[in-house]
């Protein structure tokens, strides 16, 4: 059987207790030259100190769990690999990144850019996840994470427009713009690479996340329950991070929600996942748009727009909307409460794309809009979706799917590589459990291509 090509935010089980994870590209004038890393990361996706950083210059984790093989070279490939023996990690490590960092030049530069997993030793391949860069100079190629009892992989394929200090600050990693006169305990890095320092060791670490604070009154921040405006408030400066990484801080864009109600959804929305789901993408709005104003639609047999989320309405707005298909209230439909009953049980997702998409026809705005538009899969009429979203595709929007478990998601996931669209307008990702990923996470991974998007739409006069 052949080995599967992954698609950006892809995974797969890991039963390999050794996996070598060989990152290569094509040599040539101009090219520059590319270094892979490994960051372990806890729960609270941080490094513990200078020993989870594993580089050129500190090759081996001392707990023997991930190694740095080195550089191999021919005439038209440079590999550089990384060994890692799952079963060895230590149990406070959740996540194994694999990174990359470029000397001379940016990931855009890099021709056929890819990451290779095997099975060390078998060395059958497991996988193969093919990448483009852009003005990046750092890159998370994929990770390996805990799911559950058992090791994952994620294609993750995600660049840092702020090089490798913004990678490495997120990650807990002190970064020294100059090097110091003295000896430093850690080990010498060049400067092409950065050191970790526990924020306790280092006067210039990243300051520990302070407590929450009250978010400034506006967008009727105000009247939210003090735990929710304080998550507000924390969450609005992640977006702004990811924004900054991404080399769009300060950007404005119109937000549109879109729910996926469907059958299948049910356990979800009893557990509160999707009103989570909510009230994180509600900072997202708050913060790219003026009014703190988000549109939002739901959909399963058929779609169905849901009153404006108004930032300071959020409690009363998640109690009355966020609700699963066929829900019928027993004391009879409130005000601006949708009959879900009528919006059905199946999966109809072009029937929404084609509504959202006479809204913003019909509401045209001075700003770019994103779709945020979440998902569990069961997705088949792909010929449908493919058709409007590659027409969707002269049209001043981005949609941005997010799928909500390990399941099929058809068309979407081939959008990367879908033809005959003016400008790629669509980013995918799946994760096993939105509500394992930690914020700062999801936001990165949300706000990654959006950037380059409205780069390339403005390009090509979409814009």
């Amino acid at each position: 059987m052949k080995p599967p090509t992954l698609s950006q935010g892809a995974n797969l089980s890991i039963d390999s207790s050794a996996v070598r994870a060989e990152l290569s590209w094509s040599p040539g004038p101009g090219v520059p030259d590319i270094d892979a890393s490994a960051l372990l990361l806890t729960d609270a996706g941080r490094v513990r100190g200078d020993g989870d950083f594993v580089f050129y210059n500190q090759p081996c984790h001392p707990s023997e769990a991930v190694t740095h093989l080195g550089k191999e070279t021919t005439a038209d490939r440079v590999t550089d690999t990384l060994a890692v023996h799952p079963a060895v990690v230590e149990d406070a490590i959740q996540r194994v990144l694999l990174c990359a960092s470029s000397e001379g030049g940016t990931f855009g530069q890099v021709p056929d850019l890819s990451l290779r997993l095997s099975d060390a030793r078998t060395s059958a391949e497991i996988a193969r996840f093919d990448m483009e860069g852009g003005s990046e100079t750092a890159f998370v190629s994929g990770e390996l994470y805990r799911h559950q009892g058992r090791w994952k992989f994620r294609a993750v394929g995600q660049g840092y427009a702020s090089g490798l200090a913004g990678l490495a600050t997120d990650y807990g990693i002190t970064v020294h713009d100059e090097p110091t006169a003295e000896p430093a305990a850690a080990p010498t890095v060049p400067d092409r690479s950065v050191a970790p320092r526990p924020p306790s060791e280092s006067p210039t670490a990243p300051a520990p996340v302070p407590a929450p604070v009250a978010a400034p009154v506006g967008h009727g921040v105000e009247a939210l329950p003090v735990d929710m405006r304080n998550r507000l408030s924390l969450r609005k400066e992640q977006v702004a991070v990811s924004l900054r990484k991404h080399g769009a801080p300060g950007i404005a864009a119109r937000v549109i929600l879109v729910m996926d109600a469907s059958g299948s959804m049910d356990s979800l929305y009893s557990r509160g996942v999707v009103a989570d789901v909510v009230e994180r993408m509600t900072a997202v709005a708050a913060q790219l748009e003026d009014d703190g104003v988000m549109q939002a639609w739901t959909f399963a047999s058929d779609p169905a727009r849901l009153p404006d989320l108004r930032v300071g309405e959020l409690p009363e707005w998640l109690r009355l909307h966020v609700r699963p298909g066929g829900d019928k209230p027993e004391q009879g439909l409130q005000p601006g409460q949708v009959d879900m009953v009528a919006v059905g049980y199946g999966n109809e997702e072009h029937k929404v794309i084609a509504e959202v998409r006479s809204y913003v026809r019909a509401h045209p705005s001075a700003a770019p809009t994103l779709v945020l538009f979440f998902s569990d899969g069961g997705i088949y009429c792909n010929a449908q979706i493919k058709g409007e979203l590659k027409d969707a595709s002269k049209e001043p929007v981005f949609w941005q799917f997010v799928g909500l478990g390990n399941a099929d998601y058809g068309v979407l996931r081939r959008l990367d590589t879908m033809r005959g669209r003016r400008v790629d307008n669509v980013g995918f990702f799946a994760v096993d459990d939105i509500s394992e990923v930690p914020d700062q996470e999801l936001y990165d991974r949300l706000l990654s291509e959006f950037p380059t998007w409205i780069t390339a739409a403005r390009r090509k006069n979409v814009l």
